[in-house]
């Protein structure tokens, strides 16, 4: 992985990456706030995420950079892009085409609900 000599110097020294120099992102539905996937991005595929118009990642196993939907002509078109307060975690909202999910399910967490126990306020 490499810099991005083009990601804003401001935005860059408010990341804070993980050991590998990766930030997770958080991929939403831009319109109903449906969480779709997590993936994850270097400076470099966060410069194309910020600047391309679609979303760009980097694969943790096969060590490359992929633009989701170039394969599977399931696209997500950046809506927006959020940093969280604390620099490691982005939330980038898109329109999504078709399944978000590699499995063909519409977001990576439809039918993988856990057994918890709720709580409410009192």
């Amino acid at each position: 992985m490499t810099s991005a000599p083009t990601l804003d110097e401001g935005l860059a020294a408010r990341l804070k990456r993980d050991a590998n120099g990766l930030v997770a992102a958080i991929i939403q539905q831009h319109d109903t706030g449906e969480v779709l996937m997590l993936g994850w991005m270097d400076d470099v595929a966060l410069h194309r995420t910020l600047t391309g118009g679609r979303v760009t990642f980097y694969s943790r196993s096969r060590r490359e950079y992929w633009r989701k939907g170039d394969t599977s002509g399931n696209v997500q078109w950046v809506k927006s892009a959020a940093l969280d307060c604390d620099g490691d975690a982005l939330l980038i909202t898109v329109d999504q085409v078709g399944p978000a999910c590699h499995t063909g399910t519409r977001s990576c967490f439809d039918g993988r609900s856990l057994d918890v126990v709720t709580g409410s306020r009192p």
